[in-house]
């Protein structure tokens, strides 16, 4: 079975979900980790800022990623890091 298979035929996942989760696994680590900005997701994707968002809380309600805040030294917040879960 192809890897996307799952996601392709999962007619109640969004195409906005699908697409985020394909950008995601495209820009994955070794650890299948990913790190980048909702505002630099959604300018790469052609998307608005909320519809990332909306995709990414679709991903997690599926089981798909797992989501984690980040934060600096001085404890000021930046991007989170998105871990696939399939």
């Amino acid at each position: 079975m192809p890897y996307f298979e799952k996601l392709y035929q999962n007619g109640e996942l969004p195409n906005r979900a699908k697409l985020v989760y394909l950008y995601l696994h495209d820009r994955c680590d070794a650890e299948q980790k990913a790190w980048p900005g909702i505002k630099r997701m959604a300018t790469d994707l052609s998307l608005s800022r909320s519809t990332v968002k909306r995709a990414i809380r679709d991903l997690e309600k599926a089981g798909l990623i797992r989501k984690e805040p980040h934060y600096r030294d001085n404890g000021g917040a930046t991007s989170n890091r998105y871990f696939l879960t399939d």
